[in-house]
């Protein structure tokens, strides 16, 4: 990580844009196991991630974002999760350029702890390490830990990719705004969220996801208050809808998306990227900001 620590005090380091919503444009089914074509369809999420590295992104994230034992589970394979995440590894890895990283995405279970859910920590944390584990082989630069609407669960996935292996781990939770600001869906604030990863000894954490760019500047504000670490953010392109012929588009367009980035790196941000929504234009447009 040296290599990457040494560009983060250079300038922004910018991330990739939205994953699933580029399977879907190459004919995912919906509600089809994208981890499934790290196996069956190689070579679309390779095009994918050499698309986002083209376009200017410093680190891809893997093709793993519902990689865990769970949400695997739910499409009968959850005998697959260590198979699955290095293969989506090794995809992001294949065609990685000279100076680029690598994340290892790890998404919410998909799942609740009790006593909403019948999951106790131990059971999120054991499968968390499993995925991570996994990941790790498959040679990943880091882990993100991603899109966590509860931050016991976030806590959880921490610990258990702690004891899976000595890579950096990043945490990025995802927001709503409300009549009373800033919340995940579980209700923890922003002040909670941000100094309890914090007191856990994390390199970067931050929010994705859910919020546009410009709901995003004023979250970057508070998270920023809050700590003096590096925050990582990945804005949705807006809310998604339904076009005409029944595909998926976004509220934001590239242009509206763009104009808040600088405010959003004034306002703290020191890693910035795309989530749902976003493309590989939006990235492009976003790197002759951060690159200049």
């Amino acid at each position: 990580m040296d290599a990457f620590w040494k560009l983060a005090r250079e300038r922004v380091v910018l991330f990739d844009g939205g994953l699933g919503t580029e399977l879907l444009r190459r004919g995912l089914p919906r509600g089809a196991c994208p981890e499934l074509w790290n196996i069956e369809r190689p070579e679309v999420i390779q095009d994918i991630h050499g698309r986002y590295f083209e376009a200017g992104s410093d680190v891809v994230s893997t093709n793993s974002f519902g990689g865990n034992p769970f949400r695997l589970a739910a499409h009968g394979l959850g005998d697959r999760c260590r198979e699955l995440n290095i293969a989506a590894a090794q995809n992001a890895l294949s065609g990685r350029p000279q100076g680029k990283f690598v994340a290892g995405s790890i998404g919410p279970s998909g799942k609740f702890l009790r006593p909403i859910g019948e999951l106790q920590e131990q059971d999120l944390e054991k499968a968390f390490q499993t995925q991570a584990e996994a990941l790790a082989e498959g040679g990943v630069d880091f882990l993100l830990i991603e899109t966590m609407y509860d931050l016991r669960e976030a806590l959880c996935a921490l610990r258990g990719a702690r004891r899976a292996c000595s890579l950096a781990i990043f945490v990025t939770m995802t927001f709503s705004l409300t009549p009373r600001g800033f919340f995940t869906v579980m209700g923890n604030s922003v002040r909670q969220c941000v100094r309890e990863i914090a007191a856990n000894d994390v390199p970067v954490l931050g929010a994705n996801c859910t919020l546009d760019s410009a709901a995003m500047v004023d979250l970057v504000r508070e998270m920023r208050r809050e700590t003096a670490l590096p925050i990582l953010v990945q804005a949705n392109a807006g809310q998604p809808g339904f076009a005409p012929d029944g595909g998926v588009v976004y509220a934001q367009s590239v242009e509206d998306y763009v104009r808040h980035v600088p405010s959003i790196i004034a306002a703290g941000a020191n890693l910035i990227g795309g989530c749902c929504g976003t493309d590989p234009e939006y990235i492009r447009r976003m790197a002759a900001l951060v690159k200049r």
